[in-house]
């Protein structure tokens, strides 16, 4: 599966931070670690010689091993890890090679490697979506007054201002933050529990031996080393998709509004870059595109992630395989969203007086819930809404500004005076407690983020 390229993000999205920990060689030198770990901790329990323990750490790094004899190897037996526990041998020695590998099972040595994998992943997610979640702090902060139409059902419908509409998003990525710092505890686990998962080949020390394992590659020890257990790496898929969601919907919507329709958003255009072929004029929301296309392929992942938890038995490999695809592509593409995300942001152009202008454009009826609350006081609700409503009704039939209707509808100026339609019809009367949400939710988010003293609050 491919991700969106072309972009400006690509130097970081490709960077050794993410994608590296992926290659063959990185996957190698990860199983070294874990085969040297489990070695230590076999020695901790009486469970293998002190010498072999020492003989098998020192030998665990990638470039004392033939790299050329693991690609053979792999090709000839179509398996991961013999090669790599064949060759760790050799470089052991013939004194002690015979103790790696002792009491364990492809999966145990492969899945607490990948976990090692996914830990540093997250890690460098979660640093990423901090930057978003900055840039959305301030974007809510530095706008939260700034008026503009609210739409529901794709129809105007109340005045709002942009920091609100972005504390909307912002609200939701500190829960994805939330649940990406929560994850740990059921995802960075170290299994350790041989052929089935029942420590038979290890004895009675097998249970300890996981333990002193797990703290050895600072991860959890799984309290049932099941080999069919993959909850927690569907739980990182579907995590990841809702955040992806979410960096979709922002990515969508900046792209809606930049429309020459709206006008109000729009993703800052690189000098020389060209929108299309054959239409000069056009200024393309590139990066939202890549945005929302990234982050189908990541929900479509899902699916995948949710059909490798059925598993035969006590493991089925391709259920694991699945798994595998899943989470990889995932983390992967997680990345891109979010450097791409943060990039729109960072550049993110806003026009407030196009946005003025626009609230304008039903000549005051997105004004009509203003006005029907404070008729209501006279008249109750019901009657005021079916009163507002018909004024509403006749400025769209007739075409006429719906301040107008109001001002020659006797029943409404027998209440209402010039003056409180004037203050009614004023789309910054009526935008609620916008601003107040707009400037908590940043400053939460800072709060969140350690950054609160530099970002003090505004009035």
């Amino acid at each position: 599966m491919r991700a969106a390229t072309g972009s400006s993000s690509d130097s970081r999205v490709g960077d050794p931070g993410l994608r590296a920990l992926f290659t063959a060689r990185a996957r190698r030198q990860r199983y070294l670690d874990v085969e040297a770990a489990l070695a230590l901790a076999q020695v901790e329990c009486g469970l293998i010689p002190v010498e072999a323990g020492a003989a098998i750490e020192a030998a665990a790094h990638l470039e004392l091993l033939d790299e050329q004899s693991l690609d053979a190897g792999q090709a000839r037996t179509g398996h991961v890890m013999m090669p790599v526990v064949t060759e760790l041998s050799r470089v052991v020695g013939a004194a002690y090679g015979g103790w790696v590998h002792w009491g364990a099972t492809t999966q145990n040595i492969q899945q607490t490697a990948d976990v090692l994998g996914m830990r540093r992943a997250v890690e460098i997610i979660i640093d990423y979506l901090r930057g978003v979640v900055s840039r959305l702090a301030d974007l809510a902060d530095e706008h939260a007054d700034t008026v503009m139409a609210g739409r529901t059902h794709g129809q105007q419908a109340v005045p709002i201002t942009f920091g609100f509409k972005v504390a909307a998003w912002l609200d939701t990525m500190l829960r994805h933050l939330e649940r990406l710092d929560q994850i740990g505890d059921r995802l960075f686990i170290a299994m350790a529990g041989g052929a089935a998962g029942t420590f038979a080949a290890m004895g009675p020390q097998g249970p300890q031996v996981q333990d002193r394992f797990a703290q050895r590659l600072g991860l959890h020890s799984m309290p049932v080393p099941s080999r069919s257990i993959a909850d927690p790496f569907a739980e990182l898929v579907c995590t990841l998709a809702l955040l992806s969601a979410t960096t979709s919907t922002i990515a969508e919507e900046i792209s809606r509004l930049a429309a020459v329709e709206f006008g109000e958003l729009a993703e800052s255009v690189p000098p020389g870059d060209v929108g299309s072929s054959t239409m000069p004029q056009k200024r393309n929301s590139k990066l939202c595109q890549e945005v929302t296309t990234v982050g189908a392929q990541i929900r479509a992942l899902v699916p995948l992630a949710l059909e490798a938890l059925i598993h035969a038995h006590e493991v089925d490999g391709s259920r694991t395989a699945m798994m595998d695809e899943a989470v990889e592509q995932t983390l992967i593409l997680s990345a891109d969203a979010l450097v791409r995300t943060e990039d729109i942001l960072n550049q993110l152009q806003v026009f407030p007086q196009r946005m003025r202008h626009n609230l304008d454009l039903s000549g005051g009826a997105i004004m009509a819930e203003a006005v029907m609350m404070t008729l209501a006081q006279s008249v109750g609700r019901q009657q005021a809404h079916e009163i507002v409503h018909q004024a509403a009704q006749l400025a769209t039939a007739t075409n006429r500004p719906f301040s107008e209707v109001l001002a020659h509808d006797t029943e409404i100026a027998e209440r209402l005076s010039t003056e409180q339609r004037n203050r009614l019809l004023d789309p910054s009367s009526h935008t609620g407690s916008s601003a107040e949400i707009a400037r908590t939710t940043a400053r939460r988010a800072h709060h969140r983020l350690g950054t609160a003293e530099s970002h003090p609050a505004q009035p």
